[in-house]
């Protein structure tokens, strides 16, 4: 169950209240008249099964409440009501497979932006990603790859490809071509201050028996990355994952940006060359993978949209 609060205008609550009774997985309804400060107006709360909560939120948006007033949802972790149990089951489907799109939205917005933060650990995912394979390292590989935030962004992207929102992909789209060339130039003076220092030698990268899958492209590669892809996204959108850490322990985005750095300034050309593709390779299946996913999503929601209202009349 999510909890929906509604600040609505007086003149719309009537609508507001008629559209929330109307929908059979709506539970303890309260409208409080008056209640709301700023913006004026009166507050309408609700416990919605989740499997409601999209088409309400688009119903609401329909009176313009996200301009005139307010719409915001809280996840209820506990429940004790004999109301809200017939709720969740008078609505088809399962709670925990649907999408809140608005939700998915607002989620991947905020991690898909370009802050300090989001630049500081891709940039230390780089810099771990270079020094386990300096040394032949995959827990230090692994640790760089749980690290790095790089999926916000991706998520994003494939967002905003299936709604349309262009906002969405210029925001993802900026964090990844302005995040990864900073922490692989980064990763680039790390490795030449390594050299300045006798930690790395261009020998030192002869043998790299346990983390050579950085740069070893092949059909798996893509194989991996559109699995990392549709995990992502159903942690992402799933009510029952809570945290997108240790998803991504198969994908090569961060090792391959930080060995085409090492490889590069090492004079390495082959192994740079093919530690861009991997990332090349990683990123576009990720997108590719979690944009289906989405689709799916989408179609799935429209054909049940389409037989509720066909129950109802």
């Amino acid at each position: 169950m999510l909890h929906l609060r509604v600040v609505s205008p007086p003149d719309r609550t009537a609508e507001v209240r008629a559209v929330l009774a109307a929908d059979r997985g709506v539970a303890h309804l309260i409208v409080l008249p008056g209640a709301a400060v700023r913006p004026a107006g009166d507050v309408v709360e609700a416990d919605v099964a989740r499997e409601s909560v999209d088409t309400l939120l688009g119903r609401l948006r329909d009176l313009r409440l996200d301009h005139d007033g307010g719409v915001t949802l809280e996840v209820l972790d506990t429940v004790l009501s004999d109301a809200a149990d017939r709720a969740e089951a008078a609505v088809p489907g399962e709670g925990s497979d649907v999408v809140v799109w608005d939700e998915l939205i607002a989620r991947t917005g905020e991690e898909s932006r370009l802050s300090f933060s989001f630049q500081a650990f891709l940039t230390i995912a780089c810099l771990l990603a270079a020094i386990g394979a300096i040394t032949d390292s995959p827990v230090l590989v692994v640790g760089a790859m749980v690290l790095g935030p790089e999926f916000g962004p991706l998520a994003a992207v494939s967002v905003g490809l299936v709604l349309r929102r262009g906002d969405l992909v210029r925001r993802g789209g900026l964090a990844l071509l302005v995040g990864f060339p900073l922490g692989m130039a980064i990763t680039a003076l790390a490795t030449l201050l390594f050299d300045a220092t006798g930690l790395l030698s261009s020998s030192t990268l002869d043998h790299l028996d346990q983390v050579g899958f950085i740069y070893e492209v092949g059909p798996f590669s893509l194989i991996v990355a559109v699995l990392a892809g549709l995990a992502g996204i159903l942690a992402l959108t799933s009510a029952k994952a809570a945290s997108l850490v240790g998803v991504f322990i198969s994908v090569t985005t961060v090792p391959a940006a930080a060995f085409a750095s090492v490889a590069a300034v090492e004079g390495r050309w082959r192994e740079a060359g093919l530690s861009a593709l991997q990332l090349l390779v990683n990123l576009i299946g990720i997108v590719v993978a979690a944009s289906l996913a989405l689709l799916v999503a989408r179609r799935a929601r429209r054909r049940g949209d389409r037989g509720r209202a066909l129950s109802s009349g």
